[in-house]
């Protein structure tokens, strides 16, 4: 291939991550890759090839990730793109979930991505160049009933990385948050989704919205192979946004979601307006 990078992913032995690595080899990049678990990433990618460096990597270490981005970076020489991909869907009510629970989910969504941020910014500076690439969820902006931790762990990065992008663009370096909608990955199994351990009986519309995604496995209309491919692309481009939808169900989502925005802030305007000091 005519440019060919070096990728370093988060979350790869499994979903998504997993079709980003496959397919980002088959094309001629060059990709280190993080598992907490090195032998399911074996199971599932020729480890042998030159090309790609497998890395044990705890997100929630900040010395675990440090080591890892080193030696990606002595490995292949230089970092061109990074993707945080490493998360999992937790459901329940704010009351069903514990403390535990709900830290546990913001320590692997939120912070092992900025654990990875931050570790490797001084590297992308020094280099005047790089990409990163920070996999949320369509949840993120437009949340579900049952999801209200995922849906603040995904906003959180949709947030950032918002901010993230202005702060680092005079550094020559981009960033793009993505959103993406349901695809068919084992995403709705028990490897990726974590439910309220104590449901409790008055929270059925909760527990009701649950099964009904848990229904939805293995019938997702997204493709994780064509995702891969828009994210390899959108790697490629010159100037590429800074929030990119992937999926037609998450563009709908997000189209109602500015709908609903703008009528409620429209219709409550008067009250908005009425905080001023008078003239």
């Amino acid at each position: 291939m005519n440019n060919p990078k070096i990728w370093f992913i988060t979350g790869a032995s499994q979903g998504l991550g997993l079709s980003l690595v496959k397919r980002l080899l088959s094309e001629g990049h060059q990709v280190a890759a993080t598992s907490r678990n090195l032998a399911s990433l074996a199971q599932a990618v020729d480890t042998t090839s030159p090309a790609f460096l497998p890395l044990q990597v705890d997100l929630a270490d900040e010395a675990s990730v440090q080591q890892g981005i080193e030696q990606a970076i002595s490995t292949f020489g230089r970092l061109d793109v990074v993707v945080n991909n490493a998360g999992y869907g937790i459901g329940g009510s704010i009351e069903e979930l514990t403390d535990a629970e709900t830290r546990q989910a913001f320590d692997v969504n939120v912070f092992g991505a900025l654990n990875v941020i931050r570790k490797v910014l001084p590297h992308l500076r020094e280099a005047g160049a790089g990409h990163i690439i920070n996999i949320s969820s369509i949840a993120g902006i437009a949340g579900a009933t049952g999801w209200a931790i995922y849906a603040a762990t995904k906003s959180a990065m949709i947030a950032f990385s918002e901010v993230l992008a202005h702060d680092v663009a005079n550094f020559g370096i981009k960033v793009t948050v993505v959103e993406p909608g349901a695809f068919r990955t084992n995403f709705l199994t028990t490897e990726s989704l974590s439910l309220a351990q104590q449901p409790i009986e008055a929270y059925q519309a909760v527990q009701a919205s649950h099964e009904k995604y848990l229904q939805m496995n293995g019938t997702q209309a997204g493709d994780p192979d064509k995702a891969a491919a828009a994210i390899i692309q959108l790697a490629a481009e010159t100037n590429p946004p800074i929030n990119l939808l992937l999926g037609q169900d998450a563009y709908q989502r997000a189209l109602h979601k500015l709908d609903t925005l703008q009528q409620e802030f429209q219709t409550w305007q008067p009250l908005t307006a009425s905080t001023g000091f008078d003239a």
